[in-house]
């Protein structure tokens, strides 16, 4: 650790009187520093030391200063008694006072309410609240400081005691240091470091002790003895050191643990204050004389390697030993600065300040991280570098060299003509190692021994020097030759005098062993796995191919080793093939002399080399090789016929090469290789020879069959890949056929036969008819397919289509086709669906409806009689008191009213609906008309013409033209059901069936001949109070409702009422589940009556037959009239 100062200030008043530096605080952005000294707050700029603003506004002695974590306001404290609050423009906004002067300030992290703290009392401020409450205490409190959670306050007295208290200034631990008012606490800091599971005290006194505690109050560890009377306690950011200054005049490191790791900065007079700028390694000392010093602390790397163990500090103390390949660590806890670390072998030595320990491994397992002590030297080194090797430590001092033994022996000494700036033991016997130096001057020394090797290496390091951008070189431990280097993001490789093979890389070569790179990336060392086919290849372009099998060794892959042998054959350095062969488990010599004698041209030897050694498809694939078909005929004869079907393949392949496809083609059948004939015959389309190969196969053999149908589909040829794929019997492969070839009537055809198939069918046939715009047809298909979410998107699509284009009619036949859906599904999910079958059974009626209005009033004529297009306008207007659905005009609607009211006398509601006109914005093409009708609709009776009234059948109440109570009975409440084509009303009425009635009963009961009345069994059924009178018929009774009266009460009808009824006065609407049956009877049975047995619409019979004759099926549903039920 070095301390490197970055400015320094020193403090005058007027008079050139040093002012002492009391306290000082970072912005918590460290862009900043506040200063107390003497009666002015002053303002650097902690980046060069400017003095950016003294700040006046305490009369006595600035003694305390503190920020607020957000950065947004700071105060300080004076011995004139106040505090004062400063914005972060350095504007002063708020004082208050003590009793006495002020000696320590502290905002909370969290709540940033401010601890101020006096001789005798401490208060506690916060934005919020207007007064400061303040609380008493029984000695001089000299200083202070919040938990990290802002929950408790800790006080340092005085009387050597350490308070903690509440947010609410109540004491909750109370520490009593065992010097009592002879050890005053002078400075208390706690840990700010969010790793720790309690929270840490570090407490410095004047009776020379540092110590800690938890919040609870329970010291941790024992006291550390100090030389000095500590003034500051200051933590870095993330609690790992601590910073202490006091009567020593100098600011000194320590551990979290209150280990002295070093001196920070020497002054000429008492240090008083230290603080760490936030997150970073800068610390500011403040100083009795004035002196403002701001150093910046490096921490350097201390750290060792060999081979594939990284030993390296951590937290100043530790030193943690990595295995680089297997990634296992084990951390040696010193408990004292390490200043120095080496590794060899199985040797590990750290130097601390007063000794050298000397550790090593329990085993010779070269994974075992175990580590013991072997020796302890206790004596104080002064070196720049140090080497351990197995019987030894080498010490180096500027140009001296010392080797002394594990009982601190010295053994011998060496004086260089340079300054020493590396050491590296590169091997020997145990005690006689040899050393490789580099001095200053750029001399490289080594012992005597490794002469030979110590050229080379020279060698090697000028290639180094000529490259510009190199940072770190190091030579491969298991082959001399090689050598990386790093530098500018780039890891190079360079072997012999070859040209570099380089890749990216991030940080240091700090090692090279085989095929592993050891890089060190600022504090984290890692292995880069790094192939050595690049230089391999080099040697064997050069045709060095022993180096290219001691490169080889290193890590290659299987082809890498098999190009090794190919060339070092081809190029008759049989020795290394043969190396080659044994490193792949061949040691067979005979099979060796067969791959010499083919290289040598003598392929008939080779051939009977290979048949002795038993490989006799090397000797095939030699000849088939060297397109010697006749002599591999001759070699193979006619002894295995699997040999000659793959001679024939091998033939074929030929062929293929030398373009001749169709005798390949030929040549692969004759051998059994059907796929391969397959795929030439389908590549040049020859589609009658694959149509034989097609029949010939059996069905078993799928795969092939497959290829032929593919290759058919190819070609278009749909019949015979449909015959191919029947064969084989796969249907869905068939169903796919049929329908990627749009041949619908065969698919349908399968899918009746196998219905499995239905999604593989309906869903594309639906999509094809969707892009080829024949969308209800694609509906009615995506339904069969039971895809109800696509056929229910594409009818709602169609349905907003038809209503923006005004075609009113599709519109009502789509939602009464959506509603028909939801029904169908609502059999699984019922509430949502059965909602949503309303809502569209609604609508579908009020477009069916509306279609007549729009017609009449777009139209130039009408093919509407006036009473159907009267009594559609006011059937129109019950229904539209809510929300108007899209497309639908309540001014055409108004507008058809009021022209064919006055048409036929109803004249009352000719000049209401004018009058409701006159509130709607009126296109200009009505306006002239709409004038003129209300004008002249004055001049007409106020009454409407009485044959229009309409009534109702069930109470025989004359209901008014239009009713605010919608298409009800004013005075019963039974609605009215209507034609669907004229819009009277018919004279039907609903009933109920009694409880216990089932549907199939009711029908069964209906359908009985009326059966005449008996008195006496009447009489005897009765379960009432015995009175004789039959049971009165509900439809021809006459409700006593009054006018506007009570609710509705629905007609329900009993078993013998049933039985009563004539089959056909009753009309039955057999919804399908989860909808009950609706059941009506005809009151004027002489009215002929028809209900759609497909959307249950009810007509006059004359009107159904008409509107069928004109368009063939249900003028509402579009049900064909020959479709069955």
């Amino acid at each position: 650790m070095r301390a490197v100062p970055t400015w320094i200030d020193k403090v005058h008043d007027r008079d050139k009187v040093e002012q002492c530096i009391y306290d000082l605080a970072f912005k918590p952005d460290g862009s900043q520093l506040i200063v107390a000294a003497g009666n002015r707050v002053l303002v650097y700029d902690t980046s060069d030391g400017t003095l950016i603003q003294p700040l006046k506004g305490h009369k006595d002695t600035v003694y305390c200063v503190a920020y607020a974590k957000d950065g947004k306001r700071f105060a300080s404290g004076s011995a004139d008694k106040s505090i004062i609050i400063w914005t972060s423009k350095l504007e002063g906004i708020l004082k208050y006072t003590h009793n006495d002067s002020i000696q320590c300030v502290a905002y909370n992290p969290v709540s940033h309410q401010l601890a101020s703290c006096s001789s005798g009392d401490f208060g506690l401020w916060s934005p919020e609240q207007k007064s400061v409450s303040k609380h008493k205490v029984n000695s001089k409190i000299t200083c202070c400081g919040w938990t990290n959670d802002g929950q408790y306050l800790a006080l340092g007295m005085m009387n050597g005691v350490v308070s903690i208290r509440n947010k609410n200034g109540e004491e909750k631990v109370k520490i009593e240091r065992p010097g009592g008012s002879s050890s005053p606490i002078w400075s208390i800091a706690w840990n700010p470091s969010k790793d720790e599971h309690n929270d840490i005290l570090a407490v410095a006194d004047w009776g020379q002790k540092l110590s800690f505690y938890q919040l609870s109050g329970k010291q941790i560890g024992k006291d550390r003895t100090l030389t000095y009377d500590p003034c500051c306690v200051s933590y870095f950011s993330k609690g790992e050191y601590i910073v202490m200054g006091g009567s020593d005049k100098q600011a000194s490191l320590y551990t979290k643990d209150g280990v002295r790791l070093g001196t920070i900065g020497e002054q000429s007079s008492w240090v008083w204050t230290c603080r760490v700028k936030p997150d970073s390694n800068y610390v500011v000392l403040g100083c009795q004389d004035g002196t403002i010093a701001f150093f910046q602390l490096i921490f350097s790397t201390v750290h060792g390697l060999y081979k594939d163990r990284y030993a390296y500090r951590d937290s100043m103390t530790d030193v943690i030993v990595q295995h680089l390949i297997t990634e296992q660590k084990v951390r040696i806890k010193c408990r004292e600065l390490v200043k120095k670390i080496a590794i060899y072998r199985n040797r590990l030595a750290i130097q601390l300040p007063e000794k050298i320990l000397i550790y090593e491994l329990y085993s010779d397992d070269s994974s075992d991280m175990h580590y013991r002590i072997k020796e302890k030297i206790c004596r104080k080194f002064e070196c720049n570098l140090l080497v351990v090797c197995s019987q030894h430590i080498i010490l180096c001092q500027e140009k001296r060299l010392q080797c002394l033994s594990f009982t601190s022996i010295k053994e011998k000494e060496w004086l260089m003509e340079s300054l020493i700036r590396y050491i590296k033991v590169i091997g020997g016997p145990p005690g006689r190692e040899g050393l490789l130096v580099g001095l200053k001057n750029g001399a490289v020394s080594m012992t005597d021994r490794q002469t030979y090797s110590t050229h080379k290496l020279l060698a090697n390091l000028l290639v180094f020097i000529q490259e510009p951008n190199a940072n770190s070189v190091a030579w491969n431990t298991q082959c001399e030759d090689m050598l990386c280097f790093s530098g500018s993001g780039y890891l190079n490789i360079k072997a012999s005098n070859f040209p570099v093979h380089q890749q990216k890389l991030q940080g240091f070569v700090v090692g090279y062993n085989g095929s592993k790179i050891f890089c060190l990336h600022v504090y984290s060392m890692s292995a880069v796995e790094v192939p050595q086919s690049a230089p391999m290849y080099q040697y064997l372009e050069r045709r060095m191919f022993k180096e290219a099998y001691q490169i080889a060794c290193l890590g290659v892959t299987d082809s890498d080793w098999r190009d090794l042998a190919t060339e070092a054959l081809e190029g008759l350095d049989f020795d290394t093939s043969k190396k080659e062969r044994k490193k792949r488990g061949e040691s067979d010599t005979e099979l060796f002399l067969a791959d010499v004698y083919a290289y040598q041209g003598k392929f008939h030897e080779a051939a009977r080399l290979y048949k002795r050694t038993g490989l006799d498809s090397r000797a095939l694939s030699m000849y088939t090789d060297l397109r010697m078909f006749e002599y591999a005929k001759e070699f193979v004869g006619a002894a295995d016929p699997k040999n000659t079907r793959m001679l024939m393949s091998k033939q074929a392949d030929w062929a293929k090469n030398s373009k001749e496809p169709r005798a390949a083609a030929q040549m692969y059948l004759t051998a059994g290789e059907h796929l391969k004939a397959i795929d030439i015959i389908g590549e040049h389309g020859w589609v009658d020879m694959l149509i034989d190969i097609a029949r010939k196969l059996d069905k078993a053999e799928r795969e092939p069959l497959a290829k032929c149908a593919a290759y058919f589909q190819k070609l278009k040829h749909h019949g015979y890949a449909s015959e191919t794929y029947s064969k084989m019997g796969d249907l869905q492969a068939l169903v796919h056929l049929h329908v990627e070839a749009r041949h619908w009537d065969e698919a349908f055809a399968l899918v009746e036969k196998h219905a499995q198939f239905k999604d593989d069918v309906y869903v594309p046939y639906a999509q094809w008819l969707a892009e080829n715009d024949r969308f209800e047809e694609a509906q009615k298909a995506f339904h069969k397919a039971g895809r109800q979410s696509e056929a229910v998107k594409v009818l709602e699509q169609l349905t907003h289509n038809a209503v923006v284009e005004s075609r009113f009619n599709d519109a009502a036949y789509y939602y009464w086709m959506l509603s028909m859906q939801c029904l169908d599904i609502a059999r699984g999910t019922k509430e949502e669906m059965l909602k949503k079958f309303k809502r569209f059974q609604h609508l579908a009626e009020l477009y069916h409806v509306y279609h007549s209005i729009q017609r009449y009033t777009d139209e130039p004529f009408s093919s509407h009689m006036p009473e159907t297009l009267f009594n559609i306008s006011r059937y129109l207007l019950h229904n539209l008191t809510k929300d108007v659905p899209l497309g639908i005009s309540k001014v055409n609607t108004l507008y058809a009213l009021a022209k064919q009211s006055r048409t036929l006398g109803a004249f009352k509601l000719a000049r209401h609906a004018y009058e409701k006109l006159q509130e709607l914005h009126v296109p200009s093409r009505f306006q002239e008309s709409m004038d003129l009708g209300s004008l002249t609709v004055r001049s007409k009776p106020y009454h409407d013409n009485e044959d229009l009234i309409p009534m109702c059948y069930r109470c025989s109440t004359n209901n008014p033209l239009l009713n605010s109570q919608g298409s009800v009975c004013i005075n019963c409440k039974q609605p009215f059901i209507y034609s669907a084509s004229s819009y009277e009303v018919l004279p039907l009425v609903q009933f109920y069936l009694d409880k216990g009635i089932g549907d199939e009963e009711a029908v069964s009961l209906i359908d009985l001949e009326v059966p005449c009345i008996d008195r006496k069994a009447s009489q005897s059924l009765k379960l009432d109070d015995g009175t004789e009178d039959t049971e009165e018929d509900p439809f021809m009774a006459k409700l006593s409702f009054e006018q506007g009266g009570s609710d509705f009460v629905p007609v329900v009808v009993s078993r013998s009422v049933l039985r009563s009824m004539s089959r056909r006065d009753v009309l039955i609407k057999r919804w399908p589940k989860p909808l009950q049956w609706e059941y009506y009877r005809s009151l004027l049975p002489d009215v002929s009556i028809t209900m759609c047995p497909s959307c249950f619409q009810m007509f006059h019979s004359e009107d159904y037959e008409l509107l069928v004759l004109q368009h063939n099926c249900c003028p509402y549903c579009r049900r064909p009239i020959d479709e069955p039920n």
